[in-house]
């Protein structure tokens, strides 16, 4: 609706505030309203997000541009501005009127930043806060908190090869030797080929700092300073296709002509990216990405792009652009002797869904994903008719000097989360733990042991 006087504008902006979504702020700016979303009408764009390229290329132009198309935009279309890894969103209203929202793609590092220079209103992220970025972003609010973090899609971090190198699997730990510079030949891991040529994203990069942190770090190395680097992930993946003695990480989507590699960490078994391993993040280079939003000073566009990004129709959005949607499906697992015994009956008799809780950093408390990971089961459970004695709880752990310990601990785990979904009336078939069985990731690493003090979902 345009507005015509003073009288009317103000009373349609009250009107418009109180349609908005719970949780909005309306300011004292000069904006038109349409679709119960503020217009700007000064050529300003109506949300900037800056941050990870991983979400900057592809994914965070296809989340803005399905809310346009939702809040009923027309000729909705997405295109460059002029400078490298830069896009906008555009859309036009019933009135003819225009609104934009600009996505720069620069690195998670930077939409931070840019947080805190009030330059934009949405970080994307394809890693977590770091501590020293969330205490300078403090006076902005609690940025660990469920209100600033949103993971919005799961991601795999994919080591590729030219398509006809012959090796098939790695561990993190000749990972980490082959990008330090410290294994220099094909031969070394048992291939052929010569020199091995290190391919890398640049230092802004959220894929460069999930990499560094999962491997790099935690083996005690840094990244080779020979090693050729990239800001753009698609130029990075077709240098690897056309090297046939090149080597590099990549997000899943960016994988393309090139071969990826199975990976194992500590004690797992080698994984390849697989679209289900990387949902429970089982996967030892799966990862979160994130969109991180002011509590204190909240943006209705940017509360708006991360409710979308949460819906039905925006996780769609996250699978079509080539991520790991968080919509919950069951799964058949196949048994393997190396099972214990429980949950080989439960590959046999059950289907586990795609989805792990995990818990925050030294605490039983469910992490930010986990609590809306909490109605995603909720959900699921409903609509297949399992809430009442179809599902089982599997904890796990890391080893302790007990391992009745461990096995008692991971039952907790799994008793927590039963003790968030009894409240939605919930009645599970049985509760267990298995301590320190199946490890997915090292337990020599705080990041490992983390990875395995999960709880999985089996229904019948």
């Amino acid at each position: 609706m345009l507005r015509n006087s003073p009288a009317t504008d103000r009373d349609t902006w009250s009107r418009t505030c109180g349609l908005l979504i719970l949780g909005f702020v309306c300011y004292a700016l000069p904006w038109r309203v349409f679709a119960a979303l503020p217009v700007p009408v000064d050529n300003t764009p109506a949300l900037q997000i800056q941050g990870s390229n991983t979400i900057g290329a592809k994914l965070g132009p296809a989340l803005a541009k399905g809310l346009l198309l939702q809040e009923g935009f027309n000729d909705v279309r997405i295109e460059g501005n002029g400078q490298p890894n830069e896009q906008q969103v555009l859309g036009r209203n019933a009135s003819g009127e225009w609104v934009r929202i600009d996505v720069a793609a620069h690195g998670s590092g930077t939409g931070f930043v840019a947080l805190k220079e009030g330059r934009v209103a949405l970080a994307a992220s394809s890693r977590p806060i770091k501590d020293s970025e969330a205490q300078s972003l403090a006076s902005l609010g609690n940025f660990t908190s469920p209100a600033a973090e949103q993971v919005i899609a799961i991601d795999g971090l994919a080591v590729i090869l030219h398509p006809q190198n012959s090796l098939n699997a790695l561990t993190t730990s000749q990972l980490a030797q082959v990008f330090a510079g410290e294994v220099k030949t094909w031969e070394a891991l048992g291939g052929r080929g010569g020199p091995i040529h290190l391919y890398a994203r640049d230092d802004n990069s959220g894929t460069y700092d999930t990499f560094k942190e999962l491997v790099l770090v935690s083996h005690g190395k840094t990244l080779a300073p020979g090693s050729q680097r990239f800001e753009s992930s698609e130029q990075l993946s077709d240098a690897v296709s056309q090297d046939p003695q090149g080597i590099g990480f990549i997000g899943l989507p960016y994988i393309r002509q090139a071969k990826a590699l199975a990976i194992a960490d500590g004690e797992s078994q080698p994984m390849l990216p697989s679209t289900t391993l990387i949902a429970t993040e089982d996967y030892p280079l799966s990862r979160r990405l994130f969109f991180y939003n002011a509590p204190q000073e909240p943006n209705p566009w940017a509360q708006a792009l991360v409710k979308f990004a949460h819906s039905s129709e925006g996780q769609a959005l996250v699978a079509k652009t080539g991520f790991i949607a968080q919509t919950v499906q069951a799964v058949q697992v196949k048994p393997s002797p190396s099972m214990p015994a429980e949950y080989q009956q439960l590959a046999n008799d059950a289907r586990r869904l795609t989805v792990n809780f995990r818990f925050q950093d030294g605490s039983a408390s469910l992490d930010n994903k986990a609590l809306r990971d909490v109605t995603r089961v909720l959900e699921y459970l409903r609509s297949q008719d399992k809430l009442s004695h179809k599902a089982v709880l599997v904890g796990f752990g890391d080893p302790k000097s007990d391992p009745e310990r461990a096995q008692l601990l991971s039952k907790l785990r799994a008793m927590a989360v039963r003790r968030e979904l009894a409240k939605s009336e919930v009645l599970f078939e049985e509760i267990i733990g298995l301590g320190a069985e199946l490890p997915v990731a090292s337990n020599q690493a705080d990041d490992g042991r983390i990875k395995n003090r999960r709880v999985e979902v089996w229904v019948y």
